[in-house]
């Protein structure tokens, strides 16, 4: 239950941020540059909020992996939707690199500590 808790704060001022500036609950239609930086908190967020659970010897739990998955699936998402409006969608695929490159680490950190 500590690890929603802590998971969920990031992703809460993120939606915060993004109703506060752009009147919107549906950050799937926002323009590159706001969902740039909406995408860009819900990540900082919640992945340091990953790594501030394990600097404390914390495992990481299914939940924070479903968590992690569905913030990539968002991102999934809106580059499927910018490729078809033809939008430049170049930043967003290297962020999505980043941030698989970044679950993959994570995960085999989650391996290793089954293995032990």
């Amino acid at each position: 239950m500590k690890k929603i808790i802590i998971h969920t704060i990031p992703v809460i001022m993120s939606l915060v941020w993004l109703v506060i500036n752009t009147d919107t609950f549906n950050p799937i239609f926002l323009k590159g540059p706001d969902f740039l930086k909406f995408y860009l908190i819900l990540l900082l967020g919640f992945y340091s909020s990953v790594f501030v659970l394990k600097s404390f010897k914390e495992s990481i739990s299914k939940t924070t992996f479903y968590f992690m998955i569905s913030i990539f699936i968002l991102g999934i998402v809106k580059l499927i939707r910018g490729i078809f409006l033809g939008k430049p969608v170049r930043f967003l695929i290297m962020i999505l690199i980043l941030e698989l490159i970044v679950l993959l680490f994570i995960n085999s950190i989650k391996l290793k500590f089954k293995m032990k």
